[in-house]
């Protein structure tokens, strides 16, 4: 996911995108005329990374179809896809394409499409060219595809009384109140980043001040030294946070640690789906990851998650970037990545260690 140093490195400058070749058809296994019994069909695979390059992965699934987006650094793009195995080849547009110079001219990070009150929004993140300036932004577009129609700009996302740099928007509903999440520092300072939460009045207002409602405490959230003079010699971070909601309870699942660090990770936090959002206690952190590298796999610094279903509803899948190899930061080397996971005791989610690229997954149900 985009932080406070991605682009400031040289080694992280280039981000590429859309690259790659199509997939062969598959055609059904049928047996000849005259066969004694029938051939079972082969079961339809693909494998990951989904696109040859790409970080901070988002996707929607609305009327059939899934929309995608993620960090370009230079403009908002969209893809439409019955199936996110076929990416590469999918239907994409730059929907976005920010000012020459403004508040949100420069380095676009982790945007993510939303379908609230019958309209599309763009959330995102911008600065005017420094990093200490980024924040929030909106777009809304009335078309039923988001790859038509004008995106009108909605402004700047922020707490008045708390306008603090700010990255990884998401927002969620629950029991009838939008909700907005976020990382951002405390004060004007880098040094380390939190994961705040403030209602909203609307998709492009806040209704209330900011929350803090996690920090990084345990060990595994705090890997981030810098070896760059120009920077603080370390970050600690919490980023990237989503909800995902099953059995009574909200899990809002973070990226935790620096991107550029090989143990980027995901950790969580639980509520009752009843509680009072705003109150920092309603929320229990997980002592360990929920899901991390794994060198046996050959995957590391997995992170900046998304969610969505089967198209037939009946699986649960996790959307990540990760690298394959150590040492490979937060740069170009990240590409986007997709597995299922299961509920484990309790309810809450199981996530597993992440697969390996290139292994043969079965496609979601009902594609």
């Amino acid at each position: 996911m985009p932080i406070t140093f991605r682009f400031l490195l040289p080694s992280l400058l280039a981000l590429g995108l859309l690259g790659g070749c199509a997939r062969p058809a598959r055609k059904p296994t049928t047996g000849a005329p005259t066969a004694a019994r029938p051939t079972a069909p082969a079961t339809a695979t693909f494998t990951n990374p989904l696109l040859p390059a790409g970080a901070d992965p988002w996707v929607i699934y609305h009327d059939g179809y899934y929309y995608y987006t993620q960090t370009t650094g230079s403009n908002l793009t969209l893809w439409k896809t019955k199936s996110l195995a076929d990416l590469k080849t999918a239907e994409h547009r730059v929907v976005w394409t920010p000012p020459a110079t403004g508040p949100n001219s420069h380095d676009i990070w982790a945007p993510e499409l939303h379908f609230l009150r019958g309209k599309w929004y763009l959330y995102y993140a911008a600065d005017a060219g420094s990093n200490s300036s980024h924040r929030l932004w909106v777009l809304e577009n009335a078309s039923p595809n988001p790859l038509q129609g004008p995106w009108a700009d909605r402004g700047k996302l922020a707490d008045p009384a708390a306008d603090k740099w700010a990255i990884d928007g998401s927002v969620f509903e629950n029991n009838g109140q939008l909700y907005l999440i976020w990382s951002g520092w405390e004060g004007d300072a880098n040094g380390r980043q939190n994961i705040y939460l403030a209602p909203m009045q609307n998709p492009w207002t806040l209704a209330g001040p900011r929350v803090l409602v996690s920090t990084p405490t345990y060990a595994w959230e705090r890997n981030g030294d810098l070896p760059n003079p120009s920077s603080p010699p370390h970050v600690d971070v919490n980023e990237g946070p989503e909800i995902l909601r099953h059995a009574g309870k909200l899990y809002l699942v973070y990226s935790a640690s620096g991107c550029w660090t090989d143990f980027y990770a995901l950790g969580m936090l639980t509520a009752d789906a009843d509680a009072d959002l705003r109150n920092p206690a309603a929320w229990t952190k997980s002592p360990a990851p929920v899901f991390q590298q794994s060198p046996a796999n050959k995957v590391y610094a997995p992170g900046h998650n998304a969610f969505f279903t089967s198209p037939d509803g009946q699986q649960n899948w996790l959307l990540y970037h990760a690298n394959d190899a150590p040492g490979q930061g937060c740069g170009r080397f990240r590409t986007p990545r997709m597995q299922p996971f299961t509920w484990g005791p309790g309810g809450a989610p199981s996530f597993g260690q992440p697969v390996p690229a290139g292994q043969a997954l079965a496609l979601p149900a009902g594609q």
